[in-house]
């Protein structure tokens, strides 16, 4: 990667262990495309007003050439993500389905990547 890798957690003090964690699937999405120019992470925590438990807000911003993968991770979305661990490894899968599209347009695999329902 060209420039440093950028974790940012809200509401939460920073965690050696999730830090860990998104080193660890940058280093896997890098063994699978070495192009990654650039990869912002931010990890939102829910609000401690909630009376439930609250769930995590994942942010990923990654920079390949010509192009930028993004992913958003909701919270509405799964209430698995009360688990911080379990929204970010949602969050890197989905940029990795992300990053295997940009590459099979590099590739020019047009069909492949037209023909895909996931």
């Amino acid at each position: 990667m060209q420039t440093a890798l950028q974790i940012t957690f809200r509401h939460l003090p920073p965690s050696p262990a999730l830090e860990t964690q998104v080193r660890s699937s940058i280093d896997e999405l890098e063994t699978f495309f070495d192009g990654i120019v650039s990869c912002r992470v931010s990890i939102d925590a829910p609000h401690h007003h909630q009376h439930q438990g609250g769930l995590y807000r994942i942010g990923i911003d990654i920079g390949v050439p010509g192009d930028r993968i993004v992913v958003g991770r909701s919270p509405d979305e799964h209430s698995a993500h009360e688990d911080a661990h379990v929204a970010l490894r949602d969050a890197f899968r989905a940029a990795r389905r992300q990053l295997e599209d940009y590459v099979r347009r590099l590739r020019g695999d047009y069909a492949t990547f037209a023909n895909r329902t996931t």
